[in-house]
Protein backbone atom coordinates (compact mmCIF):
# COMPACT_ATOMS: atom_id res chain seq x y z
CA UNK A 1 0.00 0.00 0.00
CA UNK A 2 0.99 3.69 -0.89
CA UNK A 3 2.54 5.41 2.34
CA UNK A 4 0.94 8.75 2.60
CA UNK A 5 4.39 10.57 2.50
CA UNK A 6 5.62 9.63 -0.98
CA UNK A 7 3.85 10.07 -3.91
CA UNK A 8 2.83 7.14 -6.10
CA UNK A 9 5.39 8.09 -9.08
CA UNK A 10 8.56 8.21 -6.30
CA UNK A 11 7.07 4.06 -5.05
CA UNK A 12 7.98 1.80 -8.32
CA UNK A 13 6.39 -0.91 -6.65
CA UNK A 14 3.26 -1.06 -3.57
CA UNK A 15 3.89 -2.52 -0.33
CA UNK A 16 1.66 -4.99 1.03
CA UNK A 17 -0.30 -4.88 4.41
CA UNK A 18 2.05 -7.08 5.62
CA UNK A 19 5.31 -5.80 4.55
CA UNK A 20 6.22 -3.68 7.48
CA UNK A 21 6.26 -6.90 9.89
CA UNK A 22 8.04 -8.94 6.76
CA UNK A 23 10.49 -6.27 6.56
CA UNK A 24 11.13 -6.50 10.51
CA UNK A 25 12.48 -10.37 9.71
CA UNK A 26 13.94 -10.44 6.96
CA UNK A 27 17.47 -10.68 7.84
CA UNK A 28 18.50 -10.56 4.03
CA UNK A 29 16.73 -7.91 2.51
CA UNK A 30 15.78 -9.85 -0.76
CA UNK A 31 12.80 -8.60 -2.10
CA UNK A 32 11.25 -9.29 -5.52
CA UNK A 33 8.44 -8.26 -7.52
CA UNK A 34 4.96 -9.65 -7.69
CA UNK A 35 2.16 -8.15 -9.60
CA UNK A 36 3.50 -4.70 -8.90
CA UNK A 37 4.27 -5.66 -5.08
CA UNK A 38 7.56 -5.71 -3.56
CA UNK A 39 7.51 -9.84 -1.50
CA UNK A 40 9.96 -11.58 0.02
CA UNK A 41 12.59 -13.87 -1.41
CA UNK A 42 14.62 -14.88 1.47
CA UNK A 43 13.45 -14.40 5.15
CA UNK A 44 16.44 -16.11 6.49
CA UNK A 45 17.73 -18.89 4.71
CA UNK A 46 15.93 -21.30 1.93
CA UNK A 47 16.21 -24.43 3.85
CA UNK A 48 14.76 -23.55 6.97
CA UNK A 49 11.96 -21.79 5.58
CA UNK A 50 11.47 -24.89 3.34
CA UNK A 51 11.70 -27.04 6.48
CA UNK A 52 9.24 -24.94 8.03
CA UNK A 53 6.26 -25.83 5.53
CA UNK A 54 6.92 -29.25 5.56
CA UNK A 55 7.59 -29.98 9.38
CA UNK A 56 5.52 -27.34 10.80
CA UNK A 57 3.89 -23.81 9.53
CA UNK A 58 4.77 -21.02 7.55
CA UNK A 59 3.19 -17.32 6.79
CA UNK A 60 3.26 -16.16 3.02
CA UNK A 61 2.34 -13.41 2.07
CA UNK A 62 -0.50 -14.00 -0.73
CA UNK A 63 -1.58 -10.27 -1.30
CA UNK A 64 -0.10 -9.60 -4.88
CA UNK A 65 -2.42 -12.30 -5.79
CA UNK A 66 -4.86 -10.45 -8.80
CA UNK A 67 -8.05 -10.77 -7.43
CA UNK A 68 -11.61 -9.63 -9.12
CA UNK A 69 -14.78 -10.05 -7.97
CA UNK A 70 -17.42 -11.34 -10.62
CA UNK A 71 -20.91 -10.53 -9.97
CA UNK A 72 -24.43 -10.42 -11.35
CA UNK A 73 -27.55 -11.94 -12.80
CA UNK A 74 -24.90 -14.01 -15.60
CA UNK A 75 -21.64 -14.28 -13.36
CA UNK A 76 -22.16 -17.97 -13.58
CA UNK A 77 -23.04 -18.09 -17.24
CA UNK A 78 -19.63 -15.78 -17.88
CA UNK A 79 -17.29 -18.07 -15.92
CA UNK A 80 -18.38 -21.21 -17.77
CA UNK A 81 -18.31 -19.64 -20.68
CA UNK A 82 -14.77 -18.33 -19.92
CA UNK A 83 -12.95 -21.44 -18.08
CA UNK A 84 -12.20 -24.53 -19.27
CA UNK A 85 -14.02 -26.65 -16.35
CA UNK A 86 -17.17 -26.82 -15.20
CA UNK A 87 -18.00 -24.40 -12.43
CA UNK A 88 -22.19 -24.37 -12.49
CA UNK A 89 -21.00 -27.61 -9.84
CA UNK A 90 -19.52 -24.99 -8.08
CA UNK A 91 -21.72 -24.37 -4.56
CA UNK A 92 -21.61 -21.15 -2.53
CA UNK A 93 -18.32 -22.22 -0.17
CA UNK A 94 -16.39 -24.52 -2.89
CA UNK A 95 -13.14 -23.19 -4.57
CA UNK A 96 -12.01 -24.71 -8.10
CA UNK A 97 -8.74 -24.19 -9.71
CA UNK A 98 -8.94 -24.29 -13.37
CA UNK A 99 -7.38 -22.38 -16.16
CA UNK A 100 -8.87 -20.21 -19.35
CA UNK A 101 -7.88 -20.33 -22.87
CA UNK A 102 -7.85 -18.37 -26.19
CA UNK A 103 -9.44 -18.99 -29.28
CA UNK A 104 -6.83 -21.24 -30.49
CA UNK A 105 -6.90 -23.59 -26.97
CA UNK A 106 -4.06 -21.47 -25.97
CA UNK A 107 -3.90 -21.26 -21.78
CA UNK A 108 -3.89 -17.52 -21.08
CA UNK A 109 -3.38 -18.26 -17.48
CA UNK A 110 -4.52 -20.23 -14.57
CA UNK A 111 -5.94 -19.47 -10.90
CA UNK A 112 -8.83 -20.29 -8.54
CA UNK A 113 -12.56 -19.39 -8.43
CA UNK A 114 -13.90 -19.07 -4.81
CA UNK A 115 -18.03 -19.11 -5.16
CA UNK A 116 -18.92 -16.67 -2.55
CA UNK A 117 -22.65 -16.53 -3.27
CA UNK A 118 -25.24 -17.50 -5.80
CA UNK A 119 -24.11 -14.67 -8.23
CA UNK A 120 -20.98 -13.70 -6.73
CA UNK A 121 -17.56 -15.19 -7.20
CA UNK A 122 -13.65 -14.18 -6.49
CA UNK A 123 -11.52 -15.34 -9.14
CA UNK A 124 -7.35 -15.19 -7.88
CA UNK A 125 -4.93 -14.86 -10.59
CA UNK A 126 -1.40 -14.74 -10.62
CA UNK A 127 -1.46 -11.96 -13.13
CA UNK A 128 -3.69 -9.18 -14.44
CA UNK A 129 -6.61 -10.30 -16.47
CA UNK A 130 -9.54 -7.28 -16.62
CA UNK A 131 -9.09 -6.86 -20.20
CA UNK A 132 -9.36 -10.13 -21.19
CA UNK A 133 -12.28 -10.75 -18.65
CA UNK A 134 -14.20 -7.98 -19.83
CA UNK A 135 -13.83 -8.95 -23.42
CA UNK A 136 -15.30 -12.23 -22.62
CA UNK A 137 -18.14 -11.04 -20.80
CA UNK A 138 -19.21 -8.95 -24.13
CA UNK A 139 -23.36 -9.71 -24.28
CA UNK A 140 -23.83 -10.75 -20.04
CA UNK A 141 -25.23 -8.91 -17.62
CA UNK A 142 -22.14 -9.10 -15.08
CA UNK A 143 -19.82 -6.97 -13.35
CA UNK A 144 -16.31 -7.59 -13.15
CA UNK A 145 -14.13 -5.30 -10.71
CA UNK A 146 -10.69 -6.15 -9.29
CA UNK A 147 -10.30 -6.19 -5.60
CA UNK A 148 -6.60 -6.85 -5.15
CA UNK A 149 -6.06 -4.11 -3.03
CA UNK A 150 -9.53 -4.22 -1.15
CA UNK A 151 -8.10 -7.88 0.03
CA UNK A 152 -4.95 -9.11 2.44
CA UNK A 153 -4.01 -12.53 2.24
CA UNK A 154 -1.90 -14.82 3.91
CA UNK A 155 -1.09 -18.59 3.37
CA UNK A 156 -0.84 -20.63 6.31
CA UNK A 157 1.17 -24.03 4.80
CA UNK A 158 2.55 -27.26 6.85
CA UNK A 159 1.22 -30.00 9.00
CA UNK A 160 0.83 -28.15 12.05
CA UNK A 161 -1.17 -25.63 10.21
CA UNK A 162 -4.48 -26.27 11.36
CA UNK A 163 -3.39 -26.53 15.23
CA UNK A 164 -2.03 -22.92 14.49
CA UNK A 165 -5.01 -21.07 13.00
CA UNK A 166 -7.37 -23.47 15.74
CA UNK A 167 -4.77 -21.64 18.51
CA UNK A 168 -5.91 -18.42 17.60
CA UNK A 169 -9.08 -18.87 17.50
CA UNK A 170 -10.52 -19.85 14.42
CA UNK A 171 -12.89 -22.07 15.93
CA UNK A 172 -14.58 -24.54 13.38
CA UNK A 173 -11.28 -24.32 11.03
CA UNK A 174 -10.58 -28.00 11.33
CA UNK A 175 -14.06 -29.04 9.18
CA UNK A 176 -12.70 -27.49 6.17
CA UNK A 177 -12.43 -29.99 3.48
CA UNK A 178 -9.62 -29.37 0.77
CA UNK A 179 -11.24 -27.05 -1.70
CA UNK A 180 -13.63 -25.35 0.83
CA UNK A 181 -14.48 -22.20 2.19
CA UNK A 182 -15.95 -20.47 5.03
CA UNK A 183 -16.22 -17.20 6.82
CA UNK A 184 -14.74 -17.43 10.62
CA UNK A 185 -14.08 -15.29 13.51
CA UNK A 186 -11.07 -14.37 15.21
CA UNK A 187 -12.22 -13.35 19.07
CA UNK A 188 -10.64 -10.51 20.49
CA UNK A 189 -8.16 -11.59 22.55
CA UNK A 190 -6.12 -13.01 19.61
CA UNK A 191 -3.63 -10.42 19.19
CA UNK A 192 -3.60 -6.60 19.94
CA UNK A 193 -6.70 -4.61 19.33
CA UNK A 194 -10.14 -4.89 19.92
CA UNK A 195 -12.97 -6.81 18.69
CA UNK A 196 -13.60 -9.97 16.65
CA UNK A 197 -11.80 -9.84 13.14
CA UNK A 198 -13.97 -11.70 10.56
CA UNK A 199 -11.55 -13.89 8.06
CA UNK A 200 -12.36 -15.92 5.13
CA UNK A 201 -10.44 -19.00 5.37
CA UNK A 202 -10.09 -21.42 2.61
CA UNK A 203 -7.80 -24.66 2.52
CA UNK A 204 -6.46 -24.47 -0.35
CA UNK A 205 -2.36 -23.79 -1.02
CA UNK A 206 0.57 -23.98 -3.27
CA UNK A 207 2.43 -26.10 -1.38
CA UNK A 208 1.48 -29.54 -2.09
CA UNK A 209 0.65 -30.21 1.85
CA UNK A 210 -1.73 -29.43 4.69
CA UNK A 211 -2.52 -25.79 4.31
CA UNK A 212 -4.52 -22.83 4.41
CA UNK A 213 -5.35 -19.12 2.99
CA UNK A 214 -6.63 -16.14 4.99
CA UNK A 215 -8.12 -13.73 3.31
CA UNK A 216 -9.18 -10.03 5.25
CA UNK A 217 -9.24 -6.36 5.59
CA UNK A 218 -5.83 -4.88 4.91
CA UNK A 219 -6.38 -2.91 8.10
CA UNK A 220 -6.76 -6.17 10.07
CA UNK A 221 -3.16 -7.64 8.17
CA UNK A 222 -1.02 -7.10 11.07
CA UNK A 223 -3.34 -8.25 13.44
CA UNK A 224 -3.79 -11.48 12.37
CA UNK A 225 0.42 -11.85 11.26
CA UNK A 226 0.99 -10.76 15.28
CA UNK A 227 -1.43 -13.50 16.24
CA UNK A 228 -0.13 -16.14 14.11
CA UNK A 229 3.51 -15.52 15.39
CA UNK A 230 3.12 -15.25 18.86
CA UNK A 231 1.29 -18.42 19.17
CA UNK A 232 3.44 -20.31 16.65
CA UNK A 233 6.48 -18.97 18.59
CA UNK A 234 7.19 -22.44 20.84
CA UNK A 235 5.82 -24.69 17.50
CA UNK A 236 8.64 -23.40 14.67
CA UNK A 237 6.57 -21.12 12.80
CA UNK A 238 8.07 -19.14 10.39
CA UNK A 239 7.45 -16.22 7.68
CA UNK A 240 8.70 -18.01 4.49
CA UNK A 241 9.51 -16.26 0.96
CA UNK A 242 8.93 -16.93 -3.15
CA UNK A 243 12.30 -19.57 -2.94
CA UNK A 244 11.21 -21.68 -0.17
CA UNK A 245 7.29 -21.71 -1.65
CA UNK A 246 9.16 -22.37 -4.91
CA UNK A 247 10.93 -25.76 -3.63
CA UNK A 248 7.50 -26.92 -2.20
CA UNK A 249 5.44 -26.12 -5.51
CA UNK A 250 7.92 -28.19 -7.54
CA UNK A 251 7.40 -31.45 -5.28
CA UNK A 252 3.52 -30.74 -5.23
CA UNK A 253 3.83 -30.97 -9.26
CA UNK A 254 2.63 -27.25 -9.38
CA UNK A 255 2.85 -24.78 -12.66
CA UNK A 256 4.15 -21.50 -12.22
CA UNK A 257 3.31 -19.21 -15.20
CA UNK A 258 6.37 -17.78 -16.94
CA UNK A 259 8.32 -20.66 -15.77
CA UNK A 260 6.49 -23.73 -16.44
CA UNK A 261 4.44 -21.83 -19.70
CA UNK A 262 3.85 -18.73 -20.74
CA UNK A 263 0.54 -16.79 -21.36
CA UNK A 264 -0.66 -16.43 -24.59
CA UNK A 265 -1.51 -13.13 -24.52
CA UNK A 266 2.39 -13.01 -23.90
CA UNK A 267 4.15 -14.88 -26.27
CA UNK A 268 6.19 -13.77 -28.75
CA UNK A 269 7.56 -16.22 -30.93
CA UNK A 270 5.15 -19.28 -32.81
CA UNK A 271 5.48 -22.25 -31.14
CA UNK A 272 5.88 -21.18 -27.74
CA UNK A 273 2.22 -20.83 -26.67
CA UNK A 274 0.66 -24.15 -24.78
CA UNK A 275 -2.71 -25.85 -24.19
CA UNK A 276 -3.80 -27.13 -20.95
CA UNK A 277 -3.46 -30.83 -22.61
CA UNK A 278 0.37 -29.85 -23.29
CA UNK A 279 0.28 -29.29 -19.82
CA UNK A 280 -0.87 -32.05 -18.10
CA UNK A 281 -4.13 -30.26 -17.38
CA UNK A 282 -6.52 -32.79 -19.42
CA UNK A 283 -8.37 -33.37 -16.05
CA UNK A 284 -9.54 -29.44 -15.66
CA UNK A 285 -10.81 -29.66 -19.42
CA UNK A 286 -14.45 -30.60 -19.82
CA UNK A 287 -15.93 -30.86 -23.46
CA UNK A 288 -19.64 -32.17 -22.33
CA UNK A 289 -19.90 -29.20 -20.21
CA UNK A 290 -21.18 -26.60 -23.63
CA UNK A 291 -19.02 -24.06 -25.47
CA UNK A 292 -16.10 -22.82 -23.56
CA UNK A 293 -13.34 -20.59 -25.10
CA UNK A 294 -11.03 -22.38 -26.92
CA UNK A 295 -13.08 -25.75 -27.05
CA UNK A 296 -13.25 -26.32 -30.70
CA UNK A 297 -9.41 -26.16 -30.73
CA UNK A 298 -8.63 -28.52 -27.75
CA UNK A 299 -10.87 -31.53 -29.66
CA UNK A 300 -9.04 -30.82 -32.55
CA UNK A 301 -6.07 -31.51 -30.44
CA UNK A 302 -7.52 -34.14 -28.45
CA UNK A 303 -8.07 -35.98 -31.48
CA UNK A 304 -4.91 -35.85 -32.73
CA UNK A 305 -1.39 -37.87 -31.55
CA UNK A 306 0.57 -35.51 -29.15
CA UNK A 307 3.55 -33.56 -30.41
CA UNK A 308 4.57 -32.81 -26.53
CA UNK A 309 3.59 -32.77 -22.82
CA UNK A 310 4.88 -31.66 -19.75
CA UNK A 311 6.33 -34.59 -17.07
CA UNK A 312 7.79 -35.14 -14.35
CA UNK A 313 11.27 -36.19 -13.69
CA UNK A 314 13.26 -37.68 -11.72
CA UNK A 315 17.44 -37.34 -12.33
CA UNK A 316 20.11 -38.66 -11.29
CA UNK A 317 22.43 -36.88 -8.59
CA UNK A 318 21.81 -34.39 -6.49
CA UNK A 319 22.58 -31.24 -9.06
CA UNK A 320 19.53 -29.49 -10.15
CA UNK A 321 18.69 -29.57 -13.86
CA UNK A 322 18.15 -25.92 -13.90
CA UNK A 323 16.89 -24.88 -17.45
CA UNK A 324 18.75 -28.08 -19.13
CA UNK A 325 18.44 -29.58 -22.16
CA UNK A 326 16.81 -32.95 -22.64
CA UNK A 327 17.97 -35.39 -25.16
CA UNK A 328 17.39 -38.98 -26.15
CA UNK A 329 20.66 -40.73 -25.87
CA UNK A 330 23.55 -39.67 -24.10
CA UNK A 331 25.82 -38.47 -26.94
CA UNK A 332 23.51 -35.82 -27.07
CA UNK A 333 22.51 -36.01 -30.52
CA UNK A 334 18.99 -36.52 -30.64
CA UNK A 335 17.46 -33.12 -28.42
CA UNK A 336 14.26 -34.23 -26.78
CA UNK A 337 12.99 -31.44 -25.19
CA UNK A 338 13.95 -29.04 -21.89
CA UNK A 339 13.49 -28.30 -18.17
CA UNK A 340 11.10 -25.45 -17.04
CA UNK A 341 11.45 -26.39 -12.92
CA UNK A 342 14.00 -28.53 -11.01
CA UNK A 343 14.85 -28.63 -7.47
CA UNK A 344 16.73 -30.87 -5.04
CA UNK A 345 14.32 -32.29 -2.99
CA UNK A 346 14.99 -32.43 0.96
CA UNK A 347 11.61 -34.55 1.65
CA UNK A 348 11.75 -37.31 -0.68
CA UNK A 349 15.49 -37.03 -1.34
CA UNK A 350 14.99 -36.76 -5.24
CA UNK A 351 16.41 -34.71 -7.89
CA UNK A 352 13.03 -33.73 -9.07
CA UNK A 353 12.24 -31.75 -12.34
CA UNK A 354 9.08 -30.69 -14.94
CA UNK A 355 10.09 -30.27 -18.30
CA UNK A 356 8.26 -30.21 -21.85
CA UNK A 357 9.07 -33.37 -23.91
CA UNK A 358 8.72 -34.33 -27.26
CA UNK A 359 5.51 -37.14 -28.00
CA UNK A 360 8.29 -40.37 -28.07
CA UNK A 361 9.64 -39.64 -24.03
CA UNK A 362 5.85 -38.59 -22.66
CA UNK A 363 5.35 -42.20 -21.49
CA UNK A 364 5.89 -42.90 -17.59
CA UNK A 365 9.29 -44.98 -17.46
CA UNK A 366 11.00 -43.36 -20.22
CA UNK A 367 14.41 -42.08 -20.06
CA UNK A 368 15.92 -39.30 -21.28
CA UNK A 369 19.56 -37.44 -20.62
CA UNK A 370 19.73 -34.21 -19.30
CA UNK A 371 22.83 -31.60 -19.88
CA UNK A 372 23.77 -30.19 -16.64
CA UNK A 373 26.23 -27.23 -16.16
CA UNK A 374 27.56 -26.77 -12.87
CA UNK A 375 29.59 -23.96 -11.70
CA UNK A 376 32.39 -25.19 -8.87
CA UNK A 377 34.44 -22.35 -7.84
CA UNK A 378 33.91 -20.97 -11.25
CA UNK A 379 35.41 -23.59 -12.93
CA UNK A 380 32.15 -25.02 -15.23
CA UNK A 381 31.48 -28.40 -15.24
CA UNK A 382 29.14 -30.47 -17.87
CA UNK A 383 27.39 -33.86 -16.72
CA UNK A 384 24.76 -36.06 -18.75
CA UNK A 385 23.08 -37.40 -16.06
CA UNK A 386 19.81 -40.04 -16.39
CA UNK A 387 16.55 -39.07 -16.54
CA UNK A 388 13.14 -40.66 -15.90
CA UNK A 389 9.90 -39.77 -16.86
CA UNK A 390 7.78 -40.30 -13.59
CA UNK A 391 3.89 -39.35 -12.36
CA UNK A 392 3.14 -36.74 -10.68
CA UNK A 393 2.60 -35.22 -7.67
CA UNK A 394 6.00 -36.43 -6.40
CA UNK A 395 5.12 -35.51 -2.73
CA UNK A 396 1.63 -35.67 -1.38
CA UNK A 397 1.42 -36.52 1.92
CA UNK A 398 -2.12 -37.84 2.91
CA UNK A 399 -2.08 -35.27 5.85
CA UNK A 400 -3.12 -32.63 2.97
CA UNK A 401 -6.89 -34.47 2.81
CA UNK A 402 -7.59 -36.00 6.15
CA UNK A 403 -10.17 -33.47 7.64
CA UNK A 404 -10.43 -32.93 10.54
CA UNK A 405 -6.41 -32.73 10.61
CA UNK A 406 -3.73 -34.46 13.23
CA UNK A 407 -4.04 -32.26 16.24
CA UNK A 408 -0.37 -31.04 17.21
Amino acid sequence: MLTESEPHYAQPLLKTPFHERARALSQLDAFVPWAGYTTVDVFTSVEQEYFAIRNASSLYDLTPMVKYRVAGPDALRFLNRLVTRDVTRLAPGKVAYTVWCDDEGHIIDDGTVFAIAPNEYRVCTGERQLDWFRASAIGFEVEIREVTEDVAALAVQGPTSCRLLKGVGLAGVERLKPFEHAELSMPRDAGAGSGALSLLVSRTGFTGDLGYELWMQPADAERVWDALMEFGSTRAVRPVGSRALNMARIEAGFLLPNVDFVSAAHTLYLGTERSPLELGLAWLVDFNKGHFTGRRALLAEAARPPRRRLVGLDIEGTKPAHNALLYGERSGRSEAGSVTSATWSPTTKRNLALAMVGAPYIATGSTLWADIYLNRELVWERRMMRARVVERPFFAPTRRRVTPPADF
